[in-house]
């Protein structure tokens, strides 16, 4: 079963390095547009990319809740400063040292980190704390996947505020990057492999809906 992913886009440079389709999954690109209204019937899973249009996303935030209430999937590898993803909140901060910053992870029965060097998502070039900029408050009974120096959630997924899947970090990219050049491999290979794992735990998901 292939995920079928709309990614929206307002423009940024060098997605389709970063979403390839494959096997596993067929991208598609929907630019933001001063007429932006698009349509996500046919989609599996939505994709917000780091470097998002958010007054955008907001404008249209019912039509992303009507998705996620049909039982379907939000990755959002972005900060989001106005409140149009249901039910967690993204906070702004960097008055903490990025030196001082570390990753740990809070919860993974799922098994979303198997082979996940987490120092990976910690060092990029020998600076700590690149990967995510402030935290996210989760919602109610949405699940902290990883949290930082300072206990505060960088990773959540929530099944709960609606009948579908977020999955949500505190603007840290993520994407297939192993298909783009790079100078620091293991920090983009760990990139690679954790969402690699998320979206073989979404196409089990596909999957169990089917056989149901």
């Amino acid at each position: 079963m292939k995920i079928k992913a709309a990614i929206i886009s307002n423009g940024l440079e060098g997605l389709h390095y970063y979403y390839k389709s494959n096997k596993t999954i067929s991208y598609s690109i929907i630019e933001i547009t001063r007429d932006f209204n698009p349509y996500f019937s046919s989609f599996d899973l939505l994709i917000i990319p780091n470097g998002s249009d958010h007054i955008a996303l907001y404008k249209i935030k019912n039509k992303i809740h009507q998705f996620l209430d049909e039982g379907k999937t939000l990755f959002c590898f972005d900060g989001w400063f106005t409140n149009w993803l249901p039910g967690s909140r993204w906070v702004m901060d960097n008055s903490k040292k990025t030196i001082d910053i570390r990753y740990k992870i809070k919860s993974d029965r799922r098994n979303l980190f198997k082979n996940v060097n987490i120092d990976g998502l910690i060092f990029s070039k020998g600076i700590s704390g690149w990967w995510a900029c402030g935290y996210i408050i989760p919602a109610t009974d949405a699940e902290i996947l990883l949290e930082d120096t300072w206990n505060r959630a960088i990773i959540i997924l929530d099944e709960t505020t609606t009948n579908g899947i977020i999955i949500a970090t505190a603007s840290g990219p993520l994407a297939d990057i192993t298909y783009q050049t790079t100078n620091d491999n293991n920090s983009m290979n760990d990139i690679s492999i954790l969402y690699k794992n998320l979206l073989e735990f979404i196409q089990n998901k596909i999957k169990q809906s089917i056989n149901n």
